[in-house]
């Protein structure tokens, strides 16, 4: 149990200062080139973990199951997160940080519409407030956040919440460890083919002609230095390896609901992490919606954790009473044993 709190703390640190070390970095690499690296990396450092945990359940790949890991790097990797980095590029990492936060929302709604399952009350109170806190967050009254990376965030974060979504069926058959490490790999390698073909002439001038020039000639080896290498190195190893190895070492010790603290911590943390190390303001509106979204995390994963402790405690009350008899018997034995002793030898 202290192990896998210490994997959570663990996660919640790496996860929590991930958009300040992205913003650290400046304009130094390619959006597509930050994200195609730093999850091509990712998935190399769980790729042995992978192996361990498909070999201990004898578990292979059909070609059904590669396209499927597939479509998943494609969704949760080369679109989302290329709209997740260049929302911090466009606006605050505290702001991206909070609202990305929120992608359990859209989950619930892709949940429910792509999968069937149910929504309870506590759910839609979480929404409720999630979406007030998301509107204190980027004060839609007096909003001087940059526009395109409030809607760049908010792209990320829906589409996260599908891959996430449609990562569950890969998930209950390979486990999460498994499902993380083939979409990351196989999403990386996808933007790497996407960016050779910003090389062909006619694609790179339809780029610049749209004004899309960053999609120009994506490069894939250039930007690299001794100034932005620690925070490249962290994100890359840090956050996108260790981070999601910790992620799912955590929930082989502790509940998904306990796990799921890390999300709660996070809108907290790296809003006062930015602060400091970035200088990123901080508002009372921005404080405001933080509360709000915190509210809503505590609605939707503090009645699940307190109906498992409840059927927990009479499960363990009835294991003490078993227990307590089993003593009671076992001593009863030892008593009547002992007279039949005293008896022969008298």
């Amino acid at each position: 149990m202290k192990k896998g709190y210490f994997y959570i703390a663990v996660t919640t640190i790496f996860f929590s200062l991930m958009e300040i070390m992205l913003k650290s970095m400046g304009n130094a690499f390619n959006p597509v080139q930050v994200t195609f690296t730093r999850f091509l990396i990712g998935g190399l450092v769980l790729l042995p973990l992978a192996v361990r945990h498909l070999r201990k359940k004898n578990l292979h790949f059909t070609g059904g199951d590669i396209r499927r890991f597939a479509l998943l790097g494609l969704i949760g990797v080369a679109v989302s997160m290329t709209f997740y980095q260049l929302a911090v590029v466009y606006t605050q990492a505290s702001v991206v940080a909070v609202l990305f936060s929120s992608n359990s929302i859209f989950v619930m709604v892709f949940a429910f519409l792509l999968l069937g399952e149910p929504i309870y009350r506590r759910n839609l109170v979480s929404l409720g407030l999630d979406i007030v806190g998301i509107l204190f967050v980027i004060n839609v009254l007096q909003m001087k956040l940059s526009l395109a990376g409030v809607i760049f965030t908010m792209l990320a974060t829906v589409t996260f919440a599908l891959y996430g979504v449609g990562g569950k069926k890969p998930t209950e058959k390979f486990g999460g460890l498994v499902n993380t490490c083939m979409s990351f790999l196989l999403g990386s390698l996808e933007m790497i083919l996407l960016a050779l073909l910003t090389y062909i002439p006619g694609v790179a001038a339809a780029m610049n002609h749209a004004g899309l020039t960053m999609f120009s000639r994506i490069p894939l080896f250039s930007g690299y230095s001794l100034s932005v290498l620690p925070a490249f190195l962290f994100v890359c190893v840090g956050v996108t390896g260790i981070g999601y190895a910790c992620y799912f070492q955590a929930m082989e010790t502790v509940s998904v609901n306990t796990v799921s603290l890390v999300f709660f911590f996070k809108p907290v943390l790296a809003p006062i992490l930015a602060l400091l190390v970035l200088g990123d303001p901080m508002p009372v509106t921005k404080i405001v919606g933080i509360c709000f979204i915190l509210a809503g995390s505590l609605a939707n994963i503090l009645p699940p954790m307190l109906a498992a402790r409840q059927k927990a405690e009479p499960l363990a009350a009835s294991l003490d009473e078993e227990a307590a008899g089993m003593e009671r018997i076992l001593t009863e034995e030892a008593d009547a044993a002992e007279r039949v002793l005293k008896e022969v030898n008298e």
